[in-house]
Parts: structure tokens; C-alpha cells; sequence
């Protein structure tokens, strides 16, 4: 009779503990999303933030006034091999 109770109680502690780790599961996977959700948001601010600085170095090498435009061309050559990638990816 006893050894019939032990296995009850056993029975009722392992469905107690499977309840707890589900919960804490689905607490993670919420976890997991947001972390998710701010990562791309970092990751898009700092797309942007690129493309500043690089409109902003490409501002620098036009008003160099030195009359040295290299930089300036470069980047263009850079842009134009770029905007080429991505027509060429289009015509696919």
C-alpha cells in the first residue's frame, strides 16, 4: 500500500516539475523573441548609420576643395560597381 502512494506522490512531483519547465520554456521562447525583435532593430540602425558615414565621407571628398577628387571617384566607381550587382541580381 505504501510502495502504490510513493509512486502516486512521484507521479504528482514529475507533472509539477514537467509544469515548471514548460512555463519556464515558454518564458524563454518569449525571451528569445524579443531579443530576436531587438537585434534586427540594431541591426537596421546600424545599416543606417553606415550609410550616413558613407554619405558623409562621399559629402568630405566633394568639398575637399583641394581639387583632388580620387577619393570622390573611387566611390562613385564603388556605387556604380554596386547599383551594376544589384541590376544584375534583378535581370536573374
Amino acid at each position: 500500500m505504501f510502495m502504490l502512494e510513493d509512486i502516486k506522490k512521484n507521479i504528482d512531483r514529475l507533472i509539477a516539475m514537467y509544469e515548471g519547465e514548460k512555463q519556464q520554456r515558454i518564458r524563454l521562447v518569449e525571451e528569445l523573441e524579443k531579443s530576436n525583435a531587438t537585434v534586427a532593430s540594431y541591426e537596421k540602425k546600424i545599416s543606417e548609420l553606415e550609410r550616413q558615414v558613407d554619405n558623409l565621407k562621399l559629402a568630405a571628398a566633394f568639398s575637399s576643395g583641394a581639387g583632388d577628387n580620387s577619393p570622390a571617384k573611387e566611390k562613385i566607381q564603388k556605387l556604380i560597381k554596386e547599383i551594376d550587382k544589384c541590376i544584375s541580381l534583378l535581370e536573374r
